[in-house]
């Protein structure tokens, strides 16, 4: 699922993009800031785990 972006939030994001940035550097902008807004929402929905309970998932320590 995509989240909507407001022509003025992209306009926004090109415009702090440096001179001889490439169609590359402006997916990746994207990707990244849609991956942020993501984690944000389920964040506020409560879709998230703690780190412990991730930890012992794979037996990783602290």
């Amino acid at each position: 699922m995509s989240i909507i972006m407001e022509k003025k939030e992209a306009f926004k994001l090109i415009d702090r993009m440096p001179p001889d940035a490439t169609w590359d550097d402006l997916m990746h902008e994207k990707y990244v800031r849609e991956v942020i807004e993501r984690g944000l929402a389920d964040s506020k929905a409560g879709r998230t785990k703690d780190v412990k309970e991730i930890r012992a998932k794979y037996g990783l320590q602290e």
